[in-house]
Formats: C-alpha cells, structure tokens, sequence
C-alpha cells in the first residue's frame, strides 16, 4: 500500500544475473545504483526470493509482475522458470508474465499455452530486443489465443540502449493492424513510446478502450514534457511501473507519479488507478 491506496508495480526484472548480457548489467548499475543487490542476490547471482519479498514490501508494492525474455542477442535468456520460486515464495505479492519471440518459441501459441499454465498472468512481446515486427503474421496465432481467453498483452513500445536493439520495432503505429485485427485483445504500450513516440502511444491509449499507457522507465518528472496537455487525461489509461531495478526505488517513482499527476489536475480517483487499480483491473490482481 501507498499511503492506504493499492500499490502494483507491472513492470520488474528479476532474473538469474549469469544469464545477463554485459548491457544489462551497466544499465542496472548506471540506473539502479540504489538497489541493495547483494541483500537480494546470493554469492552465485541468484534471487533470494525473501529477501526480495521483503524489500518490495517495504517499498509499498502489494502486486509485483515479474517479466520473462527471450532475447538472446540483446539482454540474454531470462525464462519464466527463473522467477517461479519467488512467486512460490508469495503468489499473493508476486506474478510472472510470459514472453514470446518468434524466432525461438514455434508453436508460438502453444508456449504461451505452456507458460500460461505455469501461472503467467499476460503475455509480453519485446519486439526491439527480439529483432521482430510486433504485427509479424508468426505471433498471430498467440495473439488469437489471448484474445480468446483474455489474456493481457504487454508491448514494449520504445527505443532500448542495449547493444542490438532494433529500435525502430518499437514505434506504437507497428501495432495498428494487430489492433485492427484483434479488436478484443487488452495492449499495454509498455515504456509508453519512450524516445520517439509518446505522441502515438498516448494517442492509441486514448482512442481505443482496450489500450493502456504503461510508464515504467519513464522518469515520473518528465511526464508532462512527454505527454503535455494530453496527460490529466491519460492518468485513467495510465499503468504504473518501475522497470526495476533500472529505477531509485518503487515507492520514490510512486510518490513522484501520484504528485506529478495530482499537480496536472488529475483527480484522486485517476491517480489511485494509475498507481494500482488499472493494474489489478488488467491482469485480474485481488485486493
């Protein structure tokens, strides 16, 4: 809880640090300098999954998404494997979302089948480090089997500094035909077009009901620079996220996007949402 309001971070990467590229790393170091890994890590890089549960308590999150990859090129390998003994320790706290690449994974609908079944609760497509198209004809049949059961799906919607990320993959207008032709499927425009884009994700957020706006990344400050006047209206469709541990903390975001979006004159209502209650609503969180 955040001062008595549902607090869910939807965007965390914990994973094995020998399966890391050296990017990933310097990224870490550079933008989580404040994180205590090694409280959280053990001698062989490894999470110590109450250490970590614990620490995200202490920062105020009720509800953690922890993200899988499959980007061998860029960040490495980070399977949903990997986090399950954290969401084992607490399921209530902790939920993994699975990740599809095209490249890797055939059938594509039947590993996000599998990785469904080991408790993933959406489904996340990063089209930059994975060197692929986000409305590629390969990922569709994934997309058909979200759709059908309602699966969130979470798109990594701008640019990467990661040594071989194809950035432009990253332009929200890719996904247009893929919400043309899935009209029911739930997008969440992870990073929220961070570098180029914020004008197309903000606009698709708000055009159509089943878009959200997921900010983690973004420094919570910067938000009106990014968004302008469109951003008391984007609170309602907003989705709060640290990208942890590439952030000074999850409550410090926090506190900064409420006060950010209460002085654009965004009701408490909205904020609330942004902060937690759109979450729960998308990937089904109780309490």
């Amino acid at each position: 809880m955040l001062d008595g309001k549902l607090l869910v971070d939807a965007h965390v990467h914990v994973a094995r640090l020998g399966t890391l590229s050296g990017d990933w790393h310097a990224w870490r170091e550079t933008f989580g300098a404040a994180v205590p890994f090694g409280q959280l890590y053990d001698e062989a890089g490894l999470p110590r999954p109450a250490a970590l549960d614990d620490y995200f308590g202490a920062q105020g999150a009720d509800h953690v998404l922890l993200f899988a990859e499959y980007s061998p090129k860029t960040t490495g390998i980070q399977p949903i494997e990997d986090v399950l003994p954290l969401v084992a320790h607490n399921p209530a706290r902790f939920r993994p979302v699975a990740s599809i690449n095209p490249h890797l994974h055939y059938p594509v609908r039947a590993e996000l089948a599998r990785q469904v079944g080991l408790g993933a609760v959406a489904c996340k497509i990063h089209p930059v480090h994975g060197g692929f198209e986000p409305a590629d004809r390969m990922l569709y049949p994934a997309y058909a089997w979200a759709e059908e059961r309602g699966l969130p799906v979470v798109v990594h919607c701008g640019t990467s500094t990661f040594f071989g990320s194809a950035n432009a993959y990253g332009e929200p207008a890719l996904l247009d035909p893929v919400l043309r032709d899935f009209p029911g499927l739930t997008v969440v425009l992870a990073h929220g077009g961070r570098g180029w884009w914020y004008d197309q994700a903000a606009f698709l957020a708000l055009m159509r009901p089943n878009t959200w706006l997921e900010v983690s990344g973004l420094p919570p400050q910067r938000l009106p620079d990014y968004y302008g006047g469109s951003l008391r209206r984007l609170a309602a469709k907003m989705v709060f996220g640290t990208d942890w541990p590439g952030a000074p903390g999850v409550q410090r975001n926090a506190r900064a996007l409420r006060k950010v979006l209460l002085d654009a004159g965004c009701s408490q209502e909205d904020v609330a949402a942004a902060l937690g209650g759109n979450a729960a609503a998308i990937f089904g969180l109780s309490g």
